[in-house]
């Protein structure tokens, strides 16, 4: 039967033999059955998280890798998937017990040059190559590793399934056979899941259920940044993003340019707003936005000719945040109104000044949540003012650097700037 009857969906049904077994799977080994305990009388170990010293792989993690948990890692082919868990098991086999890195997709010798173009040493690092799981699971029992990556999940297959690897069945299987001794043995495991065309990992859904930790390594080939984000997390916050290799020599200044703090989770980042604004030919002028909502800027450009007397009716717009970056906070409004405004009249802002805020109807400046963390994050990168809500300002007079500018209107906004 090629289409299922439930969910009419094609070539979904899966072939599984069932063969006969003197107990429940799972039963040989579970041991004595064992009294529930109340709750406060329960322990738990504060320090049993493994940190890699790579403080932005530890943040997404809570704080670092729980032992005994599973994390299921996803993201497009060529991202860097393989290269950040290698160089994060590297780490942390470094000054303590060996890491094994199973590898499905290279050889042994392969990971081997991957490991001496980003000049990793390290003894405790045992390298694999393998896809039977089977053999997989007697390697990990000789070795007791701390930490087991496999790589990828859909290239190990058992014998107990003979559907081919990759399959729906043989992922579960395998999945669940790992995740199983991970619990079991406390060894900490990454699984590395492709990712269909539209974006999430291949396999059964139940996969990420199955997992303690779904995280997805995003970003574009063409820029020099990557994205590592939790999508689910039992043992720490789902809102945390490391950012990896970003690059500050893309925040620059010039007419139409614009920096601006917005808030990833509860890590401030800076990016730059480019806009443009240019004449129109068109009968209806384009209005482009890249990484910002299209109808926060239509509101923007409102508040704009309303307030400012400017007009952009014969104007085409365009507007990107630098580097792939998307936004959506109205703390970004100010640093959007004030991009445009400098294109329209071609006046350059300062490049070491930041913009935060959120504009309202009657062109005032709202305040917004936050500000001394974003307010940090500027001075860290050498920013020497800020232009901020009136009302933020007042709550951080401790802040001596950068310098603070509080503004209640676009009008003040723009007495200050230019």
């Amino acid at each position: 039967m090629g289409r299922c009857p439930d969910c009419s969906q094609w070539n979904s049904l899966v072939e599984e033999a069932v063969t006969a077994q003197p107990h429940a799977r799972g039963d040989g080994d579970a041991g004595p059955a064992r009294a529930p305990s109340p709750i406060h009388a329960v322990t738990t170990d504060t320090d049993s998280r493994m940190r890699s010293g790579i403080e932005e792989f530890d943040r997404v993690l809570g704080g670092g890798l729980v032992d005994g948990s599973a994390v299921l890692i996803g993201g497009d082919p060529g991202i860097g998937k393989s290269t950040l868990l290698l160089q994060a098991v590297a780490a942390l086999s470094h000054d303590g017990p060996p890491c094994l890195y199973v590898s499905g997709e290279e050889s042994e010798q392969q990971v081997k040059m991957r490991g001496q173009r980003i000049s990793l040493a390290s003894s405790n690092l045992l390298v694999l190559s393998e896809t039977s799981l089977e053999r997989i699971l007697e390697q990990v029992r000789a070795v007791k590793p701390a930490v087991l990556v496999v790589d990828s999940i859909q290239t190990v297959h058992t014998s107990a399934i003979p559907s081919a690897p990759g399959s729906i069945g043989q992922v579960r299987e395998c999945s669940s056979a790992l995740i199983s001794l991970a619990k079991k043995s406390g060894i900490g495991t990454f699984l590395v899941g492709h990712v269909t065309k539209d974006g999430a990992i291949a396999g059964p859904r139940i996969l990420e259920h199955m997992v303690d930790t779904v995280l997805y390594f995003e970003g574009e080939r063409g820029h020099s940044f990557r994205i590592l984000r939790a999508v689910k997390n039992r043992f720490g916050s789902t809102n945390e993003i490391g950012v990896f290799e970003m690059q500050e020599a893309g925040l620059r200044g010039g007419s139409g340019s614009v920096v601006v703090p917005s808030m990833e989770g509860t890590r401030p980042i800076l990016v730059e707003i480019q806009t443009l604004v240019t004449r129109s030919f068109l009968t209806l002028p384009r209005r482009t936005c890249i990484g910002v909502e299209s109808n926060r800027v239509a509101l923007i450009l409102a508040i704009l000719e309303k307030r400012k007397g400017m007009n952009f009716y014969d104007k085409d717009v365009f507007i990107n945040v630098a580097g792939g970056v998307s936004v959506s906070e109205p703390a970004v409004d100010l640093g959007i109104a004030v991009g445009l405004a400098s294109s329209a009249l071609d006046r350059p802002v300062d490049p070491y000044t930041i913009f935060v805020g959120e504009v309202g109807l009657a062109g005032e400046i709202r305040t917004v949540s936050r500000a001394e963390a974003r307010v940090a994050e500027a001075g860290k990168l050498g920013f020497r003012k800020c232009v901020l809500p009136q009302g933020n300002c007042r709550q951080l007079p401790h802040v001596t650097h950068p310098e603070l500018v509080g503004v209640a209107s676009l009008d003040q906004c723009w007495e200050n700037i230019w």
